[in-house]
C-alpha cells in the first residue's frame, strides 16, 4: 500500500472538508492554516492540517458529564 503524501494541496483539503477552495486560501492568507507557497500554489503539511483540525474540535457534549 503506497504511503500517503506528506503534503496536501488546497484542492485536497477543500474536498476533504467539503468547503470551497477560496475558504482554504483565506485560512492560509489569514495564517490560520500553515502552508508553503511553491510558485503560485500552496502545499500544506499533513501534520499542520491535522493540528488545524484539532484546534477547532469542539468536543463531544457527553464529555462534560
Amino acid at each position: 500500500m503506497p504511503d500517503e503524501p506528506a503534503f496536501l494541496t488546497v484542492e485536497e483539503i477543500a474536498n476533504r472538508l467539503r468547503v470551497h477552495e477560496d475558504t482554504v486560501l483565506r485560512w492560509i492568507r489569514t495564517r490560520r492554516l500553515k502552508a508553503y507557497k511553491i510558485g503560485r500554489d500552496y502545499r500544506i503539511e499533513k501534520a499542520d492540517f491535522e493540528e488545524f483540525l484539532r484546534e477547532r474540535y469542539t468536543g463531544n457534549p457527553d464529555d462534560d458529564q
